[in-house]
Parts: structure tokens; sequence; C-alpha cells
């Protein structure tokens, strides 16, 4: 074989070999930001403007947005969420990895929010109660529990799915 071809041959197998072992796990900082990425990439600009994503109890109304999810900020090793706080618009997004034995909780918090708004919009906006009704929660393949409730709703869960797994 000639010597010019084994060192792009070598290359190309060292460099292949990455590609089928295991995947690095993302640090907390990391997957927080992967989610607000996902998030905001998901959505168009004007809703990046009205509702913002919030990553932790410390930011302006972060506390406010746990407690309407019914969150503890130490059920997450690392979370993005954005609800609307306004009761006229059945909107929430939340991507959160759950803390060790947390899941269960994690999972029945953000139920509880979906239920709570089906209730909420029930008798008052038909179109927002449909919108909650046709809330999406569910845990992806590396552990994520992501909620999406708002228009297009599996549009917008397609994409934040598609953004997180492409990282595992």
């Amino acid at each position: 074989m000639n010597p010019s071809r084994i060192a792009p041959l070598a290359l190309a197998l060292i460099l292949l070999s990455g590609c089928g072992g295991t995947t690095q796990e993302l640090s907390p900082e990391d997957r927080t930001q992967l989610y607000r990425t996902a998030i905001e990439e998901a959505r168009d600009q004007d809703m990046n403007d009205a509702v913002p994503v919030i990553t932790s109890a410390e930011e302006d109304l972060g506390q406010a947005i746990f407690d309407v999810l019914g969150l503890d900020p130490a059920d997450c090793t690392a979370c993005a969420l954005s609800v609307s706080l306004m009761n006229v618009k059945a909107y929430g997004i939340a991507a959160v990895y759950p803390a060790d034995g947390r899941e269960e909780q994690v999972k029945a918090s953000l139920s509880a929010f979906i239920d709570q708004q089906r209730q909420n919009f029930q008798q008052y906006l038909v179109d927002q109660y449909e919108i909650a009704q046709d809330a999406r929660l569910e845990t992806l393949s590396d552990g994520t529990i992501l909620m999406v409730m708002c228009e297009d709703q599996d549009g917008v869960f397609d994409s934040i799915r598609a953004s997180i797994e492409e990282q595992k």
C-alpha cells in the first residue's frame, strides 16, 4: 500500500472509533444550556421575548415559575422552564433532568400543572383548554422529563426532543 494513503486511513479510523463508543455525560450547566437553546430554537422570537426561559430560582420570576410548576429547585439537576404567568394563555414548556430519585416527583408536579391548566380553562377559554388538553409530558431516552403545552405542541415537542437527543 502506498504510504501516502496510510495516514488519511489511520486518521479516519481514529475519528470513527470515537463515534461508536460511550457518550460523554453532560455537566448540569451544559445540559441546562442545551435545554434553554432547544426551547428557544423551537419557538419564534415573539414567544422568546414574551415568555422567557428560566433556568434557576434566583432569576427574575424564577421562584414564581418553580412554584407554579410545583417544582423544588432541589428536584432538578438541570432545567429550563418557560411558563405564562398570566391566566389567559395555556402555555408551559419544561425540560428537567431530575435529581437522583426525584423522577416521579418531577413528573407528578408537571402533571399536576397540566391538570390545573385544564381546570383553569375548561369553562373559561375553549381554545386554551384544547391546548391544555393536548399537552405532552414524556421522559426522553436520556432521562430528561419534557413537558410541552402550547400551540403546535407536537412540532415544538419534536424539535426540543431532537435537539436534546442529538447531544447524547
